[in-house]
């Protein structure tokens, strides 16, 4: 089992910054690749960030790049999303999930094995 736990969702305004910390609890965190989602109100799931199991692949939605950066600990098991110069359209619940598989980034939901209950951001304006 690497069930996720997300957390440091919160409420921000726009402009503002977050972090939010997921933590996969496996002996092999290093085998383990990572990805955030997020789901908005009445919106359907969408992919946000993505790291290797290295920490060096790193990739992004375009509706994030450069706002958002996704970076891991592989001595704490964590990943961490920094998100700067939030906007309202941020605004929803986000998901941590961990790929077991290849450890290759991936913006597909079903390359995920294991995902977190998530954690909600709220951004006003």
């Amino acid at each position: 089992q690497a069930q996720p736990v997300e957390s440091g969702g919160g409420l921000s305004q726009a402009g503002g910054s977050l972090r939010l910390s997921c933590v996969v609890s496996r002996r092999t965190f290093r085998d383990t690749g990572v990805g955030w989602f997020r789901q908005g109100p009445g919106k359907e799931r969408e992919f946000v960030a993505a790291v290797s199991r290295s920490g060096f692949t790193e990739i992004y939605s375009d509706s994030v790049k450069g706002r958002f950066t996704i970076s891991r600990d592989n001595a704490k098991n964590t990943v961490y999303l920094q998100m700067n110069s939030l906007k309202p359209e941020d605004t929803a619940v986000y998901y941590c999930a961990a790929d077991l598989r290849t450890g290759v980034p991936s913006r597909r939901s079903d390359a995920y094995d294991f995902w977190g209950r998530g954690t909600q951001v709220t951004v006003s304006s």
